[in-house]
């Protein structure tokens, strides 16, 4: 970050101090918004492609959207405008650090911190998905690390709403950085919320191994190795790493978005299971490659008309080496190499029947009881013990096996399970989140189907979470509401006078607080349906969160004149300024006080009378008989 040579203030209210960072369509700078007194993110689009009207409604498009997003784990979007043909965004100011630079400064980060780190991208992207949104670049300079260690994704630049009559993205054409595409971004192809997925498999990837799965000399020769590539195993790069952790990598790295995590969500809670030391759902990587070699050699064998042998891997295929493009001609001759030693392989098998079929342990868990004895019938296997366990998985669901999946085993193994009794179904246990920030106890608790609700409505996302009203390790029933406390931080209510109720709702959401009720007032100075006053007044220090008041203009206020007539010229000027009116005296006739009997010094007539009805402001004449009159205009 460095400071600015020369001052500007956008819309004559956001000054810019500092340069944060250049990207590929903007600039952006941290700005004091001189409004509300607070620093904010400025985002100026380049004034070369302000002239561009397609970059100008994409970049109008990027605020409209992302300002509909509000979620801890993302950075939201304040304000937008134009400005001497200038367009810009106002965002958050985070204080914190790009993760690009956490790696850089790191190497590497270390499986459980890049596991949290990764779930709670997965968070944010998760609701964001929800909305229709796909952020499509996903990538570690986008995403904000705050020194008390929250995650925040930033820079909806690209997304749009899915769907939209109205794409700006051209056929073929595609958007985002090329390290960290998906294969169908590479191809301009049409992209969900998996894209995103995968694009954080790669920014995992990298945190793990300290560098991204392809690099190349141009940013078309990496996109095609997205496409054209095996990624390489994390574990042929570098020793240590949990094989849990490779295996979510990896399959959020799957070329086929049908083999990803289907959504954001399921790829946050397998990260959290490894952070658990829980097992995940994603399969060794390894496994898969070897399933995969058994189907090609299956249907080599089947052409040839020999036994299909499934044994061990002697003679593997090579699929494809790490990192290298998959080859069809290369790929034959390892079918028909693999033919050949099948067939002998068959014959020695024909010889010695005695010897056990190799296999491995299926994952029955998740599968009904029925469907798993199918399933370990069909592979050779003899159901052993069935146990039952008080679960909030469903009735009859596997919750475990002996053996456990992927192990190597013989045919006619027994299999041992233990199957949910249904008795915690749709109850969870109670995740203890005290310590964390609220943001990420808000996400915890989500993703265990329960609501966090703070103490203090209004709280940052930042602030730590001192208690929660239900104790740590409970069972409760799913959605139930757990108060998290955290300190009350005080704001000062700020002026709205003068603005729509829209506006002022606004004003008072970025101060973190919230538009309560509505009052109608009459005012002699704010038009009709603008906002008058709040209730508590402007200045007054409240809780975060508080409901302000709004008290709306119903247009001038309307007042009976009193009849001031045989009152001093003093004392009528005091009682009709009393009522919000001018007061403007000239003299009467001496005629006219003696035949009302009006002594001198006092007021012998006023327009308009009294009894009328005016509004707040007007101006009363009064006639005041000689001698003392004292002439005056206005109150």
């Amino acid at each position: 970050m460095e400071p600015v040579s020369q001052s500007r203030v956008f819309s004559g209210r956001y000054e810019i101090t500092h340069l944060i960072a250049r990207g590929g369509m903007a600039q952006v700078y941290r700005a004091q918004d001189n409004l509300l007194d607070r620093e904010v993110a400025l985002k100026v689009l380049f004034p070369e492609l302000s002239i561009d009207q397609n970059f100008v409604e994409r970049f109008r498009r990027e605020a409209q959207s992302a300002a509909r997003l509000s979620h801890p784990n993302i950075v939201p979007v304040f304000d937008w405008g134009e400005d001497h043909s200038t367009y810009f965004i106002v965002m958050e100011y985070v204080d914190g650090q790009p993760l690009s630079h956490v790696i850089k400064d790191l190497g590497t980060v270390p499986p459980k911190r890049a596991a949290v780190i990764a779930a709670n991208v997965a968070a944010g992207l998760a609701y964001a998905h929800r909305r229709g949104m796909v952020h499509r670049d996903i990538k570690p300079g986008n995403v904000l690390i705050t020194e008390d260690g929250s995650v925040r994704v930033t820079d909806f630049g690209i997304a749009r709403a899915v769907n939209t009559e109205d794409d700006l993205t051209q056929a073929g054409s595609v958007m985002g950085t090329a390290t960290y595409f998906s294969p169908e971004q590479a191809e301009g192809k049409a992209v969900d919320g998996r894209s995103d997925i995968y694009s954080l498999g790669v920014v995992l990837y990298e945190m793990l191994l300290g560098r991204p799965p392809f690099q190349g000399d141009s940013p078309v020769a990496v996109a095609s190795m997205h496409v054209r590539n095996a990624v390489p195993l994390p574990r042929d790069l570098a020793a240590g790493i949990p094989e849990a952790i490779e295996a979510i990598t990896m399959k959020a790295l799957s070329k086929d978005p049908a083999l990803r995590y289907q959504d954001a969500e399921e790829m946050r809670a397998d990260l959290m299971r490894f952070v658990d030391d829980k097992p995940v759902t994603a399969e060794d990587p390894t496994l898969a490659l070897a399933m995969s070699d058994t189907a090609m050699v299956a249907a080599v064998n089947q052409t040839m008309a020999i036994p299909i042998f499934t044994g061990p891997r002697s003679e593997p295929l090579q699929v494809a080496k790490a990192g290298k493009p998959l080859s069809r001609q290369p790929l034959v001759w390892g079918l028909v190499a693999v033919a050949l030693v099948a067939v002998v392989i068959a014959g020695l098998l024909f010889a010695n029947g005695s010897k056990s079929k190799q296999l491995t342990m299926p994952n029955l868990v998740g599968m009904t009881q029925t469907k798993a004895v199918e399933v370990i019938q069909k592979d050779g296997l003899i159901l052993g013990t069935v146990s039952t366990v008080a679960s909030s998985k469903p009735a009859n669901q596997v919750v475990s096996t002996t053996p456990i999946a992927g192990l190597p085993l013989s045919k006619g193994v027994h299999v041992d399970m233990t199957v949910s009794n249904g008795a915690l179904a749709g109850q969870v246990q109670m995740p203890s989140v005290v310590g964390q920030t609220l943001g990420a106890a808000e996400a915890q608790l989500t993703a265990a189907g329960l609501t966090g609700v703070p103490s203090s409505q209004g709280s940052p996302s930042s602030a730590i979470v001192q208690a929660q009203s239900v104790s740590a390790g409970s069972t409760v029933p799913l959605g139930t509401q757990v108060t998290l406390s955290v300190p009350v931080v005080s704001v000062q209510v700020p002026s709205v006078a003068g603005q729509s109720v829209a506006q002022a709702t606004t004003t008072l959401q970025n101060a973190n607080l919230t538009a309560g009720q509505q009052t109608t007032v009459c005012s002699n100075s704010i038009p009709s349906g603008s906002v008058a006053s709040s209730s508590p007044p402007v200045g007054t220090s409240v809780p975060s969160g508080t409901s302000i008041t709004l008290n709306v203009s119903s247009g001038n206020c309307t007042v009976i004149i009193q009849n001031v007539v045989g009152l001093t010229q003093g004392g009528a000027t005091t009682a009709l300024q009393g009522q919000g009116l001018s007061v403007v005296a000239t003299a009467a006739t001496q005629a006219a006080c003696t035949m009302a009997g009006i002594p001198n010094g006092s007021v012998q007539s006023q327009s308009p009378v009294g009894g009328s009805s005016v509004n707040g402001g007007s101006t009363v004449t009064i006639a005041v008989c000689p001698n003392t009159v004292t002439t005056t205009t206005g109150g």
